[in-house]
């Protein structure tokens, strides 16, 4: 019986692949390690410091090394075999995070290691990505993809939760420990349960042994996006729908506009990921598969409409289901547009290419979060989430008018990017 999933199948049945579960597993357990960590070291950092500047800038620094770590380190996935990658970037971050919760480890100590775990973060990433159209192949990779979605945002969510809980139970370096243990049990699940491959081979295995640079590695991942029209309108979708997560740096202010207390913000926080998960099963059940890579374009837009239409000022349940409208969109819209771009990469160059599309999602939503923080300075927290979905709009319609439905099946092997499938 084959194991891969059946044409219209329900999400649950990309579990029928044994390396998927090891990896979702490896993944969801290393996630939930994160936040947890997130909590504990601001805990940690405000507790020496008393400083609220040193307790945001530790929290900021879990997230900003990522934009270089993801373009310069992603070659390391194409140079070597991407289990073993990710083993080793697991094996890692552990020893880091474990040195972090040593009683009186120096304050810049525990900086510059969560620097360098946070640059190890992105190699890890590329690495998986790239493999997991091998894992998952053919119309299998969309349900993947959704299920990463989903089980993400829920282990990000009981992250913070049980991190809490934790850190006032126990202590910050205790959250810290079990989120280095949750790092050598990802790398344990990885090595029982993935199969070993080849490292990737390049064109007759001469861009292998070409021994080039670093930069040159580098710029061919980056060439590799952005030259060919396709992915760079699917990379630029991918960018600009994630930043739909912006009004959630917003909950707080919005909330105290419309008069209301820290409690609604929390639900205009958690509105975006209830609609993340909501979206991601939804278009898996109920989109054919033939319509899904045609539903990119109106999906960006449908992404930002619920945002702009926050200039209507809506009651707190309205903008709920506005914000939970465009988490489900943005989610459907970043699922397909996810497994268009992997099926568009060339097997040897894939996780340098995932690794600049990864590190340009995290600068895009940084500098879309600025931008806004800086809008509601001015016009109010209502005002700046409306004009973030007015501009979100209108650059998806323009992107929209460039997307092209790709020439390779979910059903063919993954062809270079440019290649045309034969026919016959």
């Amino acid at each position: 019986m084959s194991l891969l999933p059946t044409r219209g199948a329900g999400l649950g049945q990309v579990f029928r692949i044994p390396e998927f579960r090891a990896l979702w597993f490896a993944e969801l357990v290393s996630t939930a390690g994160d936040q947890l960590a997130r909590v504990g070291l601001s805990v940690l950092v405000y507790g020496r410091t008393g400083s609220p500047v040193w307790a945001a800038l530790t929290y900021a620094l879990t997230f900003l090394p990522a934009l270089a770590g993801g373009v310069l380190l992603g070659r390391l996935a194409d140079r070597h075999p991407r289990r073993t990658v990710m083993i080793v970037c697991d094996l890692a971050r552990a020893a880091l995070v474990a040195a972090m919760a040593l009683p009186g480890t120096p304050l810049p100590a525990v900086c510059a290691l969560l620097v360098a775990v946070v640059l190890i973060s992105p190699v890890h990433a590329a690495a998986q990505g790239a493999l997991l159209p091998e894992i998952t192949p053919g119309v299998a990779l969309e349900s993947a993809l959704a299920v990463r979605h989903v089980t993400n945002q829920g282990a990000q969510v009981c992250g913070f939760a049980v991190g809490g809980l934790l850190v006032a139970v126990l202590s910050p370096a205790a959250a810290l420990g079990l989120d280095a243990a949750t790092f050598a049990a990802s790398a344990l699940v990885l090595w029982l349960g993935v199969a070993a491959r080849q490292a990737p081979e390049p064109y007759g295995g001469l861009l292998a042994a070409s021994g080039r640079a670093w930069w040159a590695d580098t710029r061919e991942g980056l060439h590799v996006v952005l030259r060919d029209p396709r992915c760079r309108v699917l990379v630029a979708t991918v960018w600009l729908v994630g930043c739909s997560v912006v009004p959630e740096a917003l909950a707080v202010p919005y909330a105290e506009q419309l008069g209301l207390t820290t409690s609604a913000a929390g639900l205009l926080m958690a509105a975006d990921p209830a609609g993340s998960v909501l979206g991601a099963w939804a278009f898996m059940r109920f989109v054919p598969e033939r319509a899904r890579q045609g539903a990119v374009g109106p999906l960006a837009a449908a992404a930002a409409l619920p945002l702009g239409l926050c200039a209507l000022s809506p009651g707190l349940g309205a903008t709920v289901l506005l914000w939970a409208t465009s988490g489900a969109c943005a989610t459907a819209c970043l699922v397909q547009c996810q497994a268009d771009f992997v099926r568009a990469l060339p097997p040897h160059v894939r996780g340098r290419a995932i690794g600049v599309a990864a590190s340009g999602l995290v600068g895009a939503q940084g500098l879309a979060m600025l931008l806004t923080g800086w809008a509601a300075e001015i016009w109010g927290a209502r005002a700046a989430v409306a004009v973030c979905g007015v501009v979100g709009f209108g650059l998806a319609v323009g992107l929209a008018a460039g997307h092209t439905p790709s020439a390779v099946s979910p059903e063919d092997e993954y062809l270079p990017v440019g290649a045309v499938r034969a026919s016959g």
